[in-house]
């Protein structure tokens, strides 16, 4: 898109003075963090600011409106349900669709401005009250300038059903003129209302009102050359309107609201079959004669113009420019964009003008606590770019609850995002071991095939057996599957514990197995071996030899090369295990098991040979 014309909004910030203060500020992904810094501008600083607070300023504050939160909801459905429609659209039937779409767009903007009028009246704070009814203002100019948008570019009218459109457009837009009407029609003698002057307006078809309309012109040119009404002040100036003279129609001027209500009033009455070619020609001599240079068109006003002389890009940036939030511009783009109007529009930076105002709406939601799981069907309908955001954007959603990281989760598995799903595994992970929830921490890093987080709950699960004697989370350990060999200490958690059911299936031989393989195979941490030992105890008082001679003898290894004193890197230093008693009664008993055990198992296979 093409540079803003004018200068960019200047945001005050309260308790700060930007003219004696250098500013500091970072961007986040919806909003902007702004503070003082402790310089001044002049050459002493001071070391304490004047405003020691930061300020959020929000890109996007409508997403934070309850009543709009509802426009955002409903035409995210309309949003999708048209992407995808888009490839069962041919012929008339895809016009007809494309039409009933907008006029959905359009009915839930007409439904938020009703409540969000109906809660301006209910406000007790005038204040609030006020910004409610600004509100209004705005989703009405959104209606109308999308209702002349359809009627010009996706209804395409002719001429002669375009003034029919338009007298619609005016009529749903001045409710003055359905009100004062139901009022004359209603009464006794509509004639005699005090209200019947004041409409031109007309019940009839346009087929009808262009049967009559020469008819009109004609008898009512004749009468005015004839001063047929000259005794008669307001029948001349009705016969003058009916001629469409503009000098007779700027004289009821107070009657019309607005330079748009001037012009289809003058197009009634002078050009009824009018094309949609000429429409600017009328819609800028409406502007300039009904302002009369008093004073300058307003954003919406150059808006609707724009529109008249069908420029769709300058209606976008107009509306870009005036409206507070993206979400106006993104759906009308995207609807037009389905109409291929804006087909030839590509931006310099590899988007189209569709897919940068879907990318920029979307980006809005994301700043908000909920709002941002619409966005991500946004992203996803944006085939240049959509993705890359998406991925951005989903890693800065906070993980408040782990519901919310399940729904943050599911949505990357669904879109194969391999590296936020672990990502996000990993912080789950993290907060579940702060909360000392170790099985969910185990499930979690295993989920994200982090092999060093998974060895990190492993310690943490032996270390928690070491002090209590039992395992937790027994379901989660069983079941690991292939997943244990994520690392060798997760494979270490898993066999020990598969060690632990042999025995309490009495299986001691298979499970005597098991234990020393873990030790030989170095797989056990070696702050682990006495453990292991320790657990080795019964098996080597059982009454039938469990362990052979030569096991017994890889025991006997292990327990001199624990108690060598030779201190290993990383692990804790062999002189701790001589000076603590505890552990030196232990290896004491450790020796003596060996020992006897031994004895045994020469014995015993010494009279297997000899038999």
């Amino acid at each position: 898109m093409e540079e803003l014309d004018g200068e960019p909004t200047v945001t005050l910030i309260p308790g700060v003075n930007s003219s004696k203060k250098q500013m500091c500020f970072d961007w986040g992904p919806g909003e902007m963090l702004v503070c003082e810094t402790s310089f001044n501008k002049k050459e002493k600083s001071e070391t304490v600011p004047g405003c020691p607070v930061i300020y959020i300023i929000r890109k996007d504050v409508d997403v934070y409106s309850q009543i709009l939160r509802k426009l955002f909801n409903e035409s995210h459905g309309i949003f999708v349900g048209l992407q995808r429609i888009e490839e069962e659209l041919t012929g008339k039937s895809r016009k007809a669709q494309l039409v009933r779409v907008s006029k959905n767009y359009r009915s839930v903007i007409r439904a938020c401005m009703e409540e969000m009028h109906q809660v301006a009246i209910a406000a007790k704070d005038p204040a609030c009250s006020r910004q409610f009814s600004s509100q209004v203002s705005i989703l009405s100019a959104m209606e109308l300038i999308w209702n002349l948008c359809e009627i010009l570019f996706i209804e395409v009218a002719p001429a002669g059903p375009l003034l029919l459109h338009l007298l619609d457009w005016v009529r749903l837009h001045v409710c003055e003129v359905d009100n004062l009407l139901a009022d004359v029609l209603g009464s006794e003698n509509p004639r005699k209302h005090e209200s019947f002057w004041k409409l031109p307006g007309t019940t009839q078809t346009l087929t009808e009102l262009e049967l009559k309309w020469q008819h009109w012109h004609e008898e009512c040119e004749r009468h005015l050359q004839d001063g047929t009404f000259a005794s008669s002040p307001h029948l001349e100036s009705l016969c003058k309107i009916m001629l469409g003279d503009e000098a007779a129609l700027l004289e009821q001027k107070e009657l019309l609201n607005n330079w748009y209500h001037f012009l289809v009033t003058r197009l009634l009455y002078s050009h009824p079959t009018v094309k949609p070619i000429d429409l600017h020609f009328y819609a800028q001599s409406s502007l300039d004669l009904f302002l009369g240079g008093e004073s300058s068109p307003e954003p919406l006003d150059n808006i609707l113009m724009a529109a008249f002389e069908f420029d769709i890009h300058q209606v976008i940036k107009e509306c870009s420019i005036a409206l507070s939030n993206w979400w106006f511009v993104a759906h009308l783009t995207d609807l037009l964009d389905h109409c291929k109007l804006l087909q030839s529009h590509n931006l310099y930076f590899g988007s189209n003008m569709r897919e940068f105002l879907l990318l920029e709406y979307a980006s809005g939601l994301f700043a908000h606590h909920s709002l941002w799981q619409l966005g991500v069907d946004y992203f996803d309908y944006c085939p240049e770019l959509g993705r890359v955001s998406l991925e951005l954007h989903i890693e800065r959603i906070p993980l408040s609850t782990e519901q919310k990281a399940l729904k943050v989760l599911r949505i990357c598995e669904q879109r194969q995002m391999t590296e936020q799903v672990r990502s996000i595994c990993k912080i789950l992970a993290m907060k579940a071991v702060r909360n000392n929830r170790l099985g969910s921490a185990l499930s979690w890093s295993i989920r994200a095939k982090d092999a060093a987080f998974a060895t990190l709950v492993s310690d943490r699960f032996l270390r928690d057996y070491c002090e209590r004697g039992c395992f937790s989370d027994l379901d989660l350990i069983d079941n690991l599957g292939p997943a244990m060999m994520l690392s060798d200490r997760l494979t270490f958690l898993g066999k020990y514990r598969e060690f632990h059911r042999l025995y309490g299936e009495k299986r001691f031989v298979d499970a005597a197995s098991l234990l020393l393989s873990l030790m030989t195979s170095q797989i056990a941490p070696r702050s682990f071996w006495m453990t292991l030992l320790t657990d080795a105890l019964p098996l080597l008082e059982q009454k039938q030899v469990i362990f052979s001679a030569e096991q017994t003898y890889e025991l006997m290894r292990c327990l001199e090369d624990l108690t060598s004193g030779r201190p290993v890197h990383g692990e804790p230093d062999a002189q701790r295990l001589q000076d603590d008693d505890i552990e030196t009664t232990k290896v004491e008993m450790l020796r003596l098991a060996l020992a006897r055990n031994l004895a045994r198992a020469i014995i015993k296979e010494g009279s297997l040979e000899g038999s």
